[in-house]
């Protein structure tokens, strides 16, 4: 899977290519973003802007990598969803199981949010 990479100072942004994210992908959908994990920087920003159509196996294996960001205290926002793509995660209950922004901007602001709350707590959630 050929997606696109910007590196910031903490954190990188990753847009996934459309216009569709299906079960045969979910692997794919790993192995391009689980090895950022291995990175000095690990916070990742997922745009996907691109993305017209999701099925259940891909949308969650978007929570299981968030999961396994966060437990390795690295963030996971997701931002730039089209409506019909927001629409269908809302109904399979996987929505509220998501860090998902508007904007990449304000994703940017929650990676930086939760850097700092990393800092301050030494790594725990408080």
């Amino acid at each position: 899977m050929q997606v696109k990479t910007d590196t910031k100072e903490k954190f990188h942004v990753v847009t996934l290519p459309g216009p569709s994210l299906s079960a045969t992908m979910t692997e794919e959908i790993a192995d391009s973003l689980l090895p950022y994990l291995q990175n000095n920087v690990k916070n990742l920003v997922l745009v996907l802007k691109d993305i017209e159509t999701i099925d259940i196996a891909a949308a969650e294996k978007l929570v299981y990598i968030q999961q396994k960001f966060y437990e390795t205290n690295a963030s996971f926002v997701i931002c730039e969803l089209r409506k019909e793509v927001e629409d269908f995660l809302d109904r399979n209950e996987l929505l509220e199981m998501m860090n998902v922004t508007p904007t990449q901007s304000e994703a940017w602001d929650i990676v930086q949010m939760e850097e700092i709350e990393r800092e301050m707590f030494g790594g725990e959630e408080g």
